[in-house]
């Protein structure tokens, strides 16, 4: 059997559907299951169940894809070690980011490691956690950038940097007038959150429940994004948290709403994340070492003192 009949195996196995299988490995869906075929003759067995709709893995079918997924990641190991020796950063790279971090991170350090990494083709996925979990663990993702800790078995974890969380307090709040703010001042029942999938959300959520004022467990209003949580705040609405990278590019207007929190500082692990097989290495390092290098003059690293690391994210 060759490694491109087992890279046909697991996408029947993850897409349970042979023609749709075969689109993503762009051949013919006769030449994927005549592939197939041969590799379940060769062994003397059957790996998917053909009979069930959708199509299932066999007992035995299970292991070997288990199986399969390492040696094809032991393969794409060689291709990494040439790179490596040639001292070469270059090649297609996935890359996914949560959207709580993307609209203010990656414009932080793109054009910068497109410049220093011009032989890198960069292909970038704006994600929940959720999905981007599944994607490392099926290969569809080489790394990306969350919310930590995960506590995921396969995934490995690099702190990237701790994001404080700041208060947007409109003027007609009781706590517009104060220098600084406190969890305590916290209400869950005048909170604006995003929806439901943001683990941004979570992290404010946990915050709440931890504040003396929260009573109830319900808010007001949910939305997608932060400029509508500020739009909704300033019709006095409520108010909300924002992640400190999102502040520095609003309004001088709208600056002078924001509330930082005393020490210790709510905030944010945010982290590199990649499947512990640490394919691609060498980029993954290129890429720790330029968002590192830019985000550095935008957060003193010192300064913030983390509140509850294992629920804040």
């Amino acid at each position: 059997m060759t490694i491109t009949q087992l890279q046909y195996v697991l996408a029947v196995a993850e897409h349970k559907n042979f023609t749709l299988a075969a689109e993503k490995c762009f051949v013919t869906q006769p030449t994927l299951s005549m592939q197939i075929q041969k590799v379940e003759e060769e062994l003397s067995i059957q790996i998917f169940d053909r009979t069930k709709k959708p199509i299932q893995l066999t007992e035995i079918g299970q292991k070997i894809v288990n199986q399969a997924k390492n040696i094809v990641n032991e393969a794409d190991r060689i291709q990494d070690i040439v790179h490596q020796q040639k001292g070469f950063i270059g090649g297609e790279f996935r890359l996914g980011i949560i959207p709580t971090i993307m609209p203010t991170l990656l414009p932080m350090f793109l054009n910068n490691f497109i410049k220093k990494y011009p032989k890198v083709k960069l292909i970038i996925e704006e994600l929940n956690t959720e999905d981007i979990i599944f994607k490392l663990n099926n290969g569809h993702l080489d790394a990306a950038i969350a919310a930590t800790p995960l506590n995921e078995e396969k995934i490995k974890e690099v702190v990237l940097y701790f994001e404080p969380f700041v208060a947007y307090i409109p003027e007609n709040h009781n706590n517009y007038n104060k220098k600084e703010i406190t969890i305590d001042d916290l209400n869950l029942d005048e909170i604006l959150l995003l929806q439901d999938g943001h683990c941004f959300r979570d992290s404010v959520l946990n915050l709440c429940r931890n504040s003396k004022n929260s009573e109830h467990n319900h808010f007001q209003l949910e939305s997608g994004s932060f400029e509508t949580l500020i739009k909704l705040a300033d019709e006095g609405l409520g108010t909300t948290l924002l992640p400190y990278l999102h502040t520095l590019d609003l309004k001088e207007k709208d600056q002078v709403k924001l509330r930082h929190f005393s020490e210790p500082k709510p905030a944010r692990e945010v982290s590199l994340i990649y499947p512990k097989s640490e394919l691609k290495i060498h980029i993954i390092d290129a890429l720790r070492s330029t968002i590192a290098g830019v985000v550095k003059g935008a957060i003193v690293f010192n300064n913030v003192q983390i509140v509850s690391p294992k629920t804040v994210k």
